[in-house]
């Protein structure tokens, strides 16, 4: 945060204290301490900003108040900042406001023409705009969140015509490779997916001779990590390698996740005439090359066959394996640098339980659920929060808050808000289902601290987060 410079008095001394101490910040207070601290250069920089403003007396006095309020965050808060460090902070703030307030004393009371000839007027349109938390969050997850019925019919059709594609074209090419029928899964077929439909995921099950193949724990292997399986071929005394098919993809004695990858890239990805398939959809079908991951890209086109401004849908191909209620996946990119792990997907146990949870209480969990992924995803600086975080976030307040009813949707919100800015100071936010997971764990100290000011100034005005 950068102020201007300004001739009014007590300024110079303040900007020099808080820019020695923002400067300073990551070094002394560490994760999270500089969100804190934050708020009070914020509040201090109104205060002044305030002061200079010619306006009416009572309309000052409420804003000082209000600039109060925000400073009363500082010491409400956890503690994260040293006391030595707070001391100045506070101290400094004090001086500076007991300047501005003697200053506010003694400007001449003049009341504008404007205001004064139709109060009645003005006011009436301030009752018009002035909306309650609750109805903000209505509005928002309606325009934001929810997406138009026919723009998520267009995606999962688009999704379903290339699926088709993808699948004749592996059984004319690889008749003997055994795979299951694939379908269209993830946040787009479940009504989770918020602000646009721009991405969608094919499932592309693997079948595994029960008897040749074992699906391995994360923790019962040398990995330990809870997420990450192992699937081990078994039995060789008896059949040999060469009888399953997915034996060619064997790293030592397991099937590789990586290996299977690479084969679907060169089998489908790199393969495939995609002109030809995109002629005949009347869009623009391309690979994404060169990441870890099968995805295609698909953008409308005009009728010269160039393509249009319109949002790209990217659609993900994703190889699976299921044994009753674990799924497993092939996702190079969670599992590296193990080239034969597997990931263990949470997704359809939280979906499920999210839908159980609704179901029996006719609540609204989903729908809170929606509205922080369009928050975080629309807010640059949350926007490294991403749907498993908020989906155990949830989860978990449920177990603690029971009446997730409509009306109660406002305070839900304003709890998660709290939760959440919790869980980024302890820097853990465990696994609903697997404690030992922490979904915090990506997020670097500059994100963390991104994050703390953002959610920090939100608990006084949640209303900045639905902008």
């Amino acid at each position: 945060m950068n102020f201007q410079g300004s001739r009014r008095r007590g300024e110079d001394g303040i900007a020099m204290v808080i820019d020695f101490l923002l400067s300073n910040a990551q070094l002394v207070l560490g994760v999270g301490g500089a969100a804190v601290l934050g708020i009070a250069t914020l509040a201090v920089k109104r205060l002044i900003e305030r002061a200079g403003r010619a306006a009416d007396d009572e309309k000052e006095k409420q804003k000082m108040a209000e600039s109060w309020e925000e400073l009363s965050l500082v010491s409400a808060s956890p503690t994260l900042i040293k006391k030595g460090i707070e001391g100045v902070v506070m101290k400094h703030i004090a001086k500076a406001t007991r300047q501005q307030k003697a200053e506010l004393s003694q400007q001449p009371q003049t009341p504008s023409p404007e205001v004064s000839s139709k109060p009645e007027s003005k006011s009436k349109r301030l009752q018009v705009c002035v909306r309650s938390l609750q109805e903000r969050l209505q509005l928002f997850h309606h325009t934001r969140a929810a997406l138009a019925p026919a723009e998520v019919r267009r995606a999962q059709s688009l999704a379903v015509d290339i699926c088709s594609e993808i699948q004749g074209f592996l059984h004319s090419r690889l008749p003997d490779m055994p795979l299951g029928e694939m379908s269209l899964g993830g946040s787009l077929l479940d009504d989770l997916q918020v602000v646009s439909a721009d991405h969608a995921c094919l499932l592309v099950p693997l079948q595994l001779e029960a008897s040749l193949w074992r699906l391995i724990p994360g923790e019962e292997t040398l990995l330990t990590h809870p997420l990450h399986w192992m699937v081990r071929r078994v039995n060789l005394e008896y059949f040999p390698k060469g009888l399953s098919y997915w034996d060619r993809y064997l790293v030592g004695s397991y099937l590789s996740a990586e290996a299977v990858v690479n084969m679907f890239s060169k089998a489908v990805m790199e393969t495939i005439n995609w002109p030809s398939i995109s002629s005949t959809m009347d869009c623009l079908v391309r690979p994404v090359l060169g990441g870890p991951d099968l995805r295609l890209e698909i953008r409308p086109g005009n009728e010269d066959g160039t393509e249009s401004g319109d949002q790209p849908l990217f659609i993900s191909m994703l190889p699976v394996l299921r044994e009753e209620d674990v799924v497993l996946t092939a996702q190079p990119e969670l599992t590296s640098p193990w080239v034969n792990a597997w990931h263990l997907s949470l997704y359809p146990w939280e979906n499920q339980r999210l839908t159980q949870l609704d179901a029996t209480d006719d609540g609204r969990r989903r729908h809170t659920l929606k509205t922080l992924k369009a928050v975080c995803r629309l807010n640059p600086s949350l926007r490294p929060l991403g749907a498993a975080p908020l989906a155990n976030l949830v989860l978990h307040l449920s177990d603690s808050e029971s009446d997730w009813s409509e009306i109660s949707l406002d305070v839900r919100f304003q709890q998660c808000i709290t939760e959440l800015i919790g869980y980024l100071e302890r820097g853990a936010l465990h696994s609903y289902f697997k404690p030992a997971v922490n979904l915090l764990s990506g997020l670097s100290e500059d994100q963390v601290d991104q994050m703390g000011f953002m959610l920090y100034c939100a608990v006084s005005e949640p209303e900045i987060l639905l902008i």
